[in-house]
């Protein structure tokens, strides 16, 4: 992963992202493996000989400490002189726009605002890793999209290199450079977010990264797949044999020139966009297109599925 680079641990619940987060840290002990940073193993280390910031899901702020007090404790523990210590520490709280509320205890805090005590603690030290953990699961919708893009802006201006943990797809996308998506304790793909959400590598990524309809089929030949009588193009295959065939809405082209036949059950309104779901040989297919093209339930349609929108995976 680059120096600076902001790197996204994605993936359900219980699927080993925070446990991965706590092995970096050195908060959980690796039963094998080692924990490389620039280069540096620091596995046998402690917490806190591997100069990481972390700012938690729950902020783990001391309620009887002012915000300055709480910035400053990792400072302190580190033996930093008192004028040194209070610069760094009003350094801090400016980075993140709460200059003037140092004096406050966190119980006189919203919530967005503890959210970035906790990342002033964390940056204070001038980390070489920035570690976050779910930092934006308990703020509302609103806040969590404006903090999210200020912690994005922080991290870019200061160069922190930094990992992240969500279940949020859209937080992840919108917020790293690279994605690395998770199951059961391995990871899928690691790559940016337009590679994970065009050419997912494993059935797993296709339908957890973004919205996908999925078919089974069978690969006939190289190029060729067929879905009960329908016979589909694709760009790339595996070997002939049994095949599961994931396409994204937004790649369904639907106009009086397509080959499949498909009648419109549901449309979903989004804003700009609307979805469709349409009944078609091959089953359910979701289509995105604008929302001005006034699609109705009922509607019969021709839809056409291109060769390079079809990704492709042995059964």
């Amino acid at each position: 992963m680059p120096r600076g680079a902001l790197l996204a641990l994605l993936g359900p619940s219980g699927c080993g992202k925070t446990t991965t987060l706590r092995l970096i840290a050195g908060l959980e002990r690796a039963d094998a493996g080692r924990v490389l940073v620039a280069g540096r193993d620091v596995t046998d280390q402690p917490p806190e000989a591997r100069n990481m910031g972390v700012v938690f899901q729950s902020y783990a702020l001391f309620p009887h400490m002012s915000a300055a007090a709480n910035v400053g404790f990792g400072l302190e523990s580190r033996g930093m002189a008192r004028r040194d210590r209070v610069a760094r520490v009003a350094e801090a709280l400016a980075m993140v726009g709460l200059a003037d509320l140092a004096a406050r205890k966190p119980r006189q805090l919203s919530g967005g605002q503890q959210q970035r005590v906790a990342l002033a603690r964390a940056l204070a030290i001038r980390p070489d890793l920035l570690l976050l953990d779910e930092p934006l699961s308990a703020l509302d919708a609103q806040l969590r999209d404006g903090v999210r893009e200020e912690i994005r802006a922080l991290q870019r201006r200061l160069g922190t290199t930094a990992v992240f943990v969500t279940h949020d797809q859209a937080e992840a996308l919108a917020l790293a450079d690279l994605v690395a998506v998770m199951d059961q304790g391995r990871l899928e793909q690691i790559g940016p977010p337009e590679e994970l959400f065009e050419r997912p590598a494993t059935p797993f990524v296709a339908r957890f990264v973004g919205r996908s309809s999925a078919f089974a089929g069978t690969i006939e030949a190289p190029g060729r797949v067929r879905v009960g009588e329908t016979l589909l193009m694709a760009a790339e295959t595996p070997p002939p044999g049994p095949a599961q065939i994931f396409v994204r809405p937004h790649r369904v082209q639907l106009g009086p020139a397509g080959d499949i036949p498909a009648e419109v059950t549901l449309r979903t309104y989004e804003g700009a966009t609307a979805l469709l779901t349409l009944a078609t040989p091959l089953g359910t297919l979701l289509a995105e297109l604008p929302a001005a093209a006034g699609h109705r339930p009922g509607d019969r349609l021709m839809a056409t599925l291109p060769p390079d929108a079809l990704r492709v995976f042995a059964a």
